[in-house]
């Protein structure tokens, strides 16, 4: 990714930032998810331009996220240091950050520009900022950023970062765009990892076991609820059923309720999980084999943030005369009213897999989601399969190797 003086491109510009801004997205850093946009995973962002590999590494992932009046080059989620901000939070929110970059071009480096641009992401961002080779910004242009409250991010040679202005945070309106960026940044986001495991009842056994006196990872294997321990917790975070708290792993409100349900049901929370044990193994549907349960894993599995959305648009496909479509139909149907969290939430984030599927100006290629190796597991096979335990969908999920996305059918149980 190195470049002489003078002479750094856009993606350049942009893989240096981003490696500023947001240095653990996609790691440690559990609230931070950057994308960048569709244009730099090309092999070439202009005619004659090529992106280097190492550039096109350190941007992936990929999408064309509409903010404000148009794409950002770079749009994530992550609670920025003071030096970068003016104010360092806004609520308990991590901010959402628009970042419109600069490079080198025959023309020189239009700063003005970009400073125009990313003033209009604030119609929905909180933050905004040009990045640009530091020696193309001009006093003028930082005084227009400073008038638009627009942070201005001077890049060297070296690729080392300067905050030249920094911005006010500001609260603004959330659109659909946005809030699956804030999706993928949560708690509940699929960009890393999610559910590993394909059954409900392996997620409502953890808050019993955890409420329950004892360990509760040895509680998990004596009453056979699950041997997968890590992955019944991770499910059961996403799920909204647990959280990190200063204790420790703590219940929420949602968790709260699937132990008083068990506890209402059989006395004490022991007596719920010895149930799991007569559920070991079983290949049958969770809410026909326990019906009570059942409906509890459904009203759960519901508040997934993306359950509603599947159900919703599932329902509209169904109203429209495609009460089977394949998974084709239904990402295809999904990426015209929901296109960021479409690809966020069936797409794998690698740069091969968004290349393929994505052009450049973020538009799905058709041909390339007939192959179940592009598609996110915990999505297509995990997330689908408890989909069907809780009769919500009519066929259960398959894993990708063995996925055929022009059969897969995604089909609502009871239409309405």
């Amino acid at each position: 990714m190195s470049s002489a003086a003078g002479s750094l491109s856009e993606p350049q510009v942009l893989a240096h930032t981003k490696r500023r801004l947001f240095p653990t997205a996609g790691g440690d850093d559990e609230r931070s998810y950057v994308v960048a946009d569709t244009q730099f995973s090309q092999d070439e962002w202009r005619p004659g331009r090529p992106i280097e590999p190492t550039v096109r590494d350190r941007l992936a992932p990929f999408n064309h996220v509409r903010i404000g009046g148009g794409y950002p080059d770079l749009v994530g989620v992550r609670s920025l240091e003071s030096e970068l901000l003016a104010v360092d939070r806004l609520g308990d929110e991590p901010p959402l950050i628009a970042v419109e970059a600069k490079g080198y071009a025959s023309g020189g480096v239009d700063a003005r520009l970009g400073i125009v641009q990313a003033y209009d992401r604030l119609h929905e961002a909180n933050a905004a900022y040009l990045a640009a080779p530091t020696a193309a910004i001009s006093a003028t242009d930082r005084t227009l950023a400073r008038e638009l409250n627009v942070g201005v991010l001077g890049v060297d040679s070296a690729g080392d970062v300067e905050a030249l202005e920094v911005p006010r945070i500001v609260g603004n309106r959330t659109s659909s765009e946005a809030t699956a960026l804030r999706f993928q940044a949560g708690a509940q986001g699929v960009a890393n990892a999610s559910f590993g495991l394909n059954h409900p009842k392996n997620y409502l056994g953890y808050p019993l076991a955890h409420y329950a006196d004892g360990d509760t990872a040895a509680l998990l294997s004596e009453y056979d609820v699950v041997g997968a321990v890590d992955s019944a917790r991770q499910g059961a975070a996403f799920l909204g059923l647990i959280e990190d708290g200063p204790r420790g792993v703590e219940l929420t409100s949602l968790g709260q309720e699937v132990v008083r349900f068990g506890v209402g049901r059989h006395g004490a929370v022991e007596a719920a999980l010895e149930e799991f044990a007569d559920w070991y193994r079983s290949q049958k549907r969770f809410v026909d084999l326990a019906p009570a349960w059942g409906q509890l894993a459904r009203r759960v599995v519901f508040e997934y943030p993306a359950t509603e959305l599947l159900v919703t648009e599932l329902q509209t496909m169904h109203d429209d005369w495609q009460p089977e479509p394949s998974l084709v139909d239904l990402v295809t149907h999904l990426h015209e009213v929901h296109p960021t969290f479409t690809v966020e939430l069936f797409l794998r984030g690698d740069d091969d897999v968004r290349r393929r599927v994505l052009t450049e100006d973020g538009d799905l290629r058709r041909e390339a989601l007939a192959d179940g190796a592009v598609y996110h597991s915990p999505t297509v096979f995990q997330l689908k399969a408890m989909l069907y335990h809780t009769g919500i969908l009519t066929e259960r999920g398959a894993e990708p190797h063995r996925l055929e996305p022009l059969e897969d059918v995604w089909a609502l149980r009871e239409p309405v």
